[in-house]
């Protein structure tokens, strides 16, 4: 049984300990016996800004919700202008977390810059948090660099802190990076190494981070069953202790899109063979459950209002409705998301939506949904989005971003008039340099039909000019 302890300095200092440790289970009991100190944080004196710091980690690691935190940070006592050094820094740090969950992440920065100004007399432990946060925010900008960097100095932290939990979590998000880059047996052996030091723990939250991982790396193989099924331990292990948590959405949000790319397994050619019945009974199945899934996603993302969660829903949801044949359902999802997007600065989900609106113009144009007259007003507005898509993706370092929004446009130049076979083939090389020999998945499969389906343009291409200049017989 934790025992609660009576003086805010005493309850700060075991909360970090706690922390230091991952030691999860003590850490959430200790705060729900302490519940009254964080109701009364106005009367915990020179503790109170750490308190509150502290607090933000622990809902970091799954505590209650943010809720909880700004309803603490409303009754700090009023600053004075004698506030401690350690303390300014500690509410750069309040405010930097605060941002990162309601996703502004130049705010985010910008704090977390303050904070590394006085990196060399902070304690350690504040040292530590403020790369790690730091790495974080940078990687969900898609700033890959920096992320590499912030982490790194994280880990180094905490390897001179001699705590080898928190090295665990700092590398499962290196691992992310390291993969990035192409090395899947290095991002792979990290995550394993992460998961050795943190099962003793126990903590759902992290083990559920590292199965969530590990099926994103091997669906990028093109092992689309095994994928899935990581994707599903790791939504068994977030339902078991945070049905509700951000990481549980995009665990469901990532296994869709797995059900997803298996019924596209069903559809040799989309928007042109029609599928056997036992076939097609599959595929709606696939279809219906990846549905399902971001459906139970958007409702949890919803109550943190996590816009760029619902965002990448949208999407998803987006391209399942078209590859259904629902083109007015898709053009919808794909505006909503590109203005969550827009709101946010997030370039990411605006490059998705993007992409996904030119493919609706794609199949507008192949429906003639307006009529024969406003095809090539679609196939226009399918490369203008394209290639809008290609400058915002360009805007990050995710490699298979741009390498995605590229193909797209590959595409939409094949429907252009005529085919603009020279920007299509163009297309195919800065794909093709992107994706690494690690991808097997559903970009490298595009890329093989967009390739195929420039040679067959170029063939039929070739021979009604040698038929026009009389060298082929009628």
């Amino acid at each position: 049984m934790t025992k609660k302890l009576s003086k805010p300095t005493e309850l700060y200092g075991r909360l970090e300990e706690l922390l230091l440790s991952r030691n999860i289970a003590e850490g959430f009991a200790l705060l729900d016996s302490s519940a009254a100190v964080f109701d009364d944080i106005a009367s915990c004196g020179d503790a109170a800004i750490a308190l509150a710091v502290c607090l933000a980690q622990w809902i970091d690691l799954g505590y209650r919700d943010a809720g909880m935190l700004e309803a603490v940070c409303e009754r700090l006592p009023p600053q004075s202008a004698e506030l401690p050094f350690v303390d300014v820094i500690r509410l750069q740090l309040l405010t930097a977390y605060r941002s990162f969950s309601t996703e502004a992440l130049d705010k985010a920065i910008l704090c977390l810059e303050r904070c590394l100004l006085g990196a060399e007399i902070l304690p350690p432990p504040l040292v530590f948090l403020t790369h790690f946060w730091k790495g974080r925010v940078h990687r969900k900008k898609g700033d890959y660099g920096n992320a590499a960097r912030h982490l790194k100095a994280a880990r180094e932290c905490a390897e001179t802190l001699n705590r080898p939990k928190l090295v665990a979590v700092t590398r499962i998000h290196e691992s992310w990076l390291a993969f990035q880059d192409g090395e899947a047996a290095r991002a792979l052996k990290m995550l394993d190494e992460a998961e050795v030091e943190l099962k003793p723990v126990g903590h759902a939250l992290s083990l559920g981070n590292i199965e969530s991982a590990r099926g994103r790396f091997v669906r990028r193989s093109g092992q689309y069953a095994e994928s899935l099924a990581h994707f599903e331990k790791a939504i068994a292990l977030y339902e078991k202790e945070f049905s509700n948590h951000p990481n549980l959405a995009r665990a469901m949000v990532n296994a869709a899109y797995v059900k997803r790319l298996l019924a596209l397994e069903l559809r040799p050619t989309l928007y042109r063979e029609k599928m056997p019945g036992s076939v097609n009974v599959r595929y709606l199945r696939l279809t219906n459950e990846g549905l399902d899934l971001l459906s139970r996603a958007e409702k949890i993302y919803q109550k943190h209002h996590h816009q760029g969660g619902t965002g990448s829903v949208l999407v998803n949801s987006g391209f399942l409705h078209l590859e259904s044949g629902d083109i007015e359902k898709a053009a919808h999802e794909a505006l909503r998301a590109y203005k969550l997007g827009s709101e946010m600065a997030d370039v990411i989900l605006m490059a998705r939506a993007t992409s996904l609106q030119s493919a609706v113009e794609r199949a507008k144009a192949e429906e003639q949904i307006d009529g024969e007259e406003s095809t090539e007003r679609h196939l226009q507005r399918a490369v203008e989005y394209a290639e809008r898509a290609i400058e915002l993706a360009k805007s990050t370092q995710n490699r298979r971003l741009i390498a995605e929004a590229i193909l797209v446009r590959g595409f939409a130049a094949l429907d252009e008039p005529g085919s603009n076979l020279e920007v299509a083939r163009q297309c195919v090389s800065e794909a093709a340099a992107l994706l690494s020999n690690s991808d097997r998945d559903h970009l490298f499969k595009e890329l093989v039909e967009l390739k195929t389906r420039i040679l067959r343009a170029t063939s039929v291409d070739d021979t009604l000019r040698r038929w026009s200049e009389g060298q082929l017989g009628k």
